[in-house]
């Protein structure tokens, strides 16, 4: 199989077997790779009752036809399995080197099931997998983690995939973290490793990606870097990283203040990713084979750290302007913490950020929360406040480490506002916590949150992105438009893009790598063979979200499901978003025609399975 390494490895670790399984040709022609052919392994292995952090529930790390070869930005590994923080399917993505590494070590992917007895890691060198024991490892931080399997395996090169001491309490919200400060962050795959006292994957290899026209991809791979300085958004973020956008956000009215309920703040612009290069930047951080670079190295040095991974602008405004924090050189520290602990920064501070808007509402007290063991505040009366900086990070500790009120924090947002009767507080869809977009600013994001298959995700749809021109594949009828535009029209494009991102989280390209529907192409027909047109792509990315879809169906979402949280349909009274609300409904109508849904029940119709293949795949 040309673009493949042909194998991928089981281990189950309640037995401690392990061997190899030729990789499903069949499957991987219908979802080539990452998030796309994980979800066909799971769909196979989990029922609708199945417990994410139990035995059963498969951790799949999977990587695409494009990963560890010369395309630029194709370094990616797709992380999933059923989320304990969402119930649904879950996936998460990850950059660095891990994925390249993993197939050159020879191969596509990992299956883990079972549950080990005692806390152990995985090694894979040169195609020899060994389990072996982490008594060492088990308690130690995400950095030290690494280094200490690279140790051992006396590998110093070898790339390494672990939790932190958040996904080993099970914290619903742990990463699990690679590289560094690499993290495939959202929908809890961190605790669903810690369920099966999995710490570290370490891998190691030198072996290459068979290819099927090597002189064709190496010619359209010379042509994408070529091109590179034709794609204004990259260039932006070599520049600053992706916290360049944080004052565009700010005039769009994207980036959310406040819990999502304030159009404007003053100390949202302190934020600046133009101020953190010139204050606390050391250099830029790329990953493999990648020209973009966006990666930072920062620092903190009013708290004693050098060297700090990122922050990207997700956890800017997070950690942030989402609490009213706009001390950069803090929200730096606070991104570090949870890069140390091993837990997603979006889901983590939007928890935070909840706690704060039910303090300040009086539905979260001095007694619910406890002792923070912090200093008395200046502003006195304790608890859990807006733009107070020292509870910001004391939380981040307590809710990896599940003390005290922390132990509450980590079951979620969904979870915190049920706890304490009030569920519409929070800003979640499908339990997972809304990102750093608003969808009053960008219409379509309505359908991208509404519809995406691990609940409420900029990754599944960058409609933000189409409609400010970033490189979006106009050949498949992925048109930029009026960003308030809520019409049947505007959510059948919001969902062709959903489609889009599906597929190149399938080949694990960075959605930040847009080189255009014929060169991409071009280079996947290089590596794989297969021939495909243009046309190929969009069904091929339906294909996956459908299928996603059919995984939730089973995991009992619906119909109603397919919505935003309250507060997000609001009109905010200043800012960018200009009082907007989107028309979720008439969005929807669009999105369901263009996936082929059944509109009353969410369900995809009985033609659309057999046109994308589904009926005869799934038998």
């Amino acid at each position: 199989m040309n673009g493949y390494m042909g194998k991928i490895l089981r281990v189950d670790l309640s037995t401690g077997k392990i061997w190899d399984e030729p990789l499903n040709e069949e499957y991987t022609r219908a979802f080539a790779g990452g998030s796309g052919l994980a979800a066909r392994y799971v769909y196979d292995m989990v029922e609708g009752d199945t417990d994410p952090l139990g035995p059963e529930n498969p951790l799949v790390f999977m990587t695409g036809p494009l990963v560890g070869t010369a395309m630029p930005s194709a370094g990616r590994c797709s992380v999933c399995a059923l989320s304990p923080l969402t119930g649904i399917w879950g996936e998460s993505n990850t950059g660095g080197f891990f994925g390249p590494e993993l197939r050159f070590a020879g191969y596509d992917g990992i299956i883990v099931t079972g549950r080990a007895e005692k806390p152990v890691w995985l090694s894979i060198v040169e195609g020899q997998a060994t389990l072996r024991d982490a008594a060492n490892l088990w308690g130690l931080d995400s950095y030290a983690t690494q280094e200490q399997a690279r140790v051992a395996l006396a590998e110093p090169k070898a790339r390494v995939a672990c939790i932190g001491v958040a996904g080993e309490n099970l914290v619903k919200m742990a990463a699990v973290m690679n590289d560094h400060g690499r993290a495939a962050g959202r929908t809890g795959m961190g605790a669903v490793m810690g369920s099966k006292n999995l710490k570290a994957i370490a891998v190691r290899g030198k072996a290459r990606v068979p290819l099927a026209d090597p002189e064709g991809f190496k010619a359209v791979v010379r042509e994408i870097i070529a091109n590179l300085e034709e794609d204004v958004a990259a260039m932006s973020l070599q520049l600053a990283g992706t916290a360049c956008y944080v004052d565009m956000a700010l005039m769009y009215g994207d980036m959310p203040i406040r819990y999502y309920q304030q159009g404007e703040w003053e100390g949202a612009s302190d934020l600046s990713g133009v101020l953190m290069v010139e204050q606390y930047q050391n250099r830029k951080v790329a990953c493999y084979r990648c020209p973009v670079a966006c990666g930072r190295e920062t620092r903190a040095p009013n708290y004693g750290v050098e060297k700090v991974d990122g922050p990207e602008y997700e956890t800017l405004a997070a950690l942030g302007s989402l609490a009213m924090i706009g001390d950069l050189e803090a929200v730096i520290y606070a991104g570090h913490l949870c890069n140390v602990y091993g837990v997603d920064t979006i889901s983590t501070g939007a928890t935070i950020a909840l706690a704060c808007e039910m303090f300040e509402r009086g539905i979260l007290t001095v007694a619910d929360v406890g002792d923070l063991g912090l200093p008395p505040s200046p502003r006195g009366g304790g608890g859990i406040r807006y733009g107070d900086v020292q509870t910001m990070h004391r939380l981040i500790e307590m809710l990896a480490r599940r003390e005290g009120f922390g132990d509450v924090l980590a079951e979620g947002s969904a979870s915190l506002a049920e706890r304490f009767g009030v569920p519409e507080l929070a800003v979640t869809v499908n339990r997972l916590e809304a990102p750093m977009h608003d969808p009053r600013a960008f219409a379509g994001m309505a359908v991208t949150y509404a519809l995406s298959p691990r609940g409420a995700c900029h990754m599944q749809g960058d409609v933000y992105s189409v409609d400010t021109g970033q490189g979006p594949p106009v050949e498949l009828g992925v048109l930029p438009g009026d960003r308030f535009e809520a019409t049947e029209e505007k959510g059948r494009v919001a969902a062709r893009q959903q489609a889009w991102r599906n597929l190149y989280n399938a080949i694990n390209l960075c959605q930040f790598q847009n080189p255009g529907v014929g060169r991409l192409l071009a280079a996947l027909n290089g590596a794989t063979g297969w021939g495909l047109e243009a046309e190929d792509l969009m069904t091929l990315g339906k294909r996956i979200v459908t299928l996603k879809r059919l995984l939730n169906l089973r995991r009992g979402l619906t119909r109603a499901d397919d919505r935003l949280p309250d507060l997000l349909l609001k009109p905010l009274d200043d800012g960018g978003t200009e009082g907007a609300v989107p028309d979720v409904e008439t969005l929807l109508a669009g999105a369901y025609a263009e996936y082929g849904w059944d509109p009353e029940t969410g369900k995809p119709l009985q033609e659309t399975l057999e046109e994308l293949g589904l009926v005869a795949n799934l038998l």
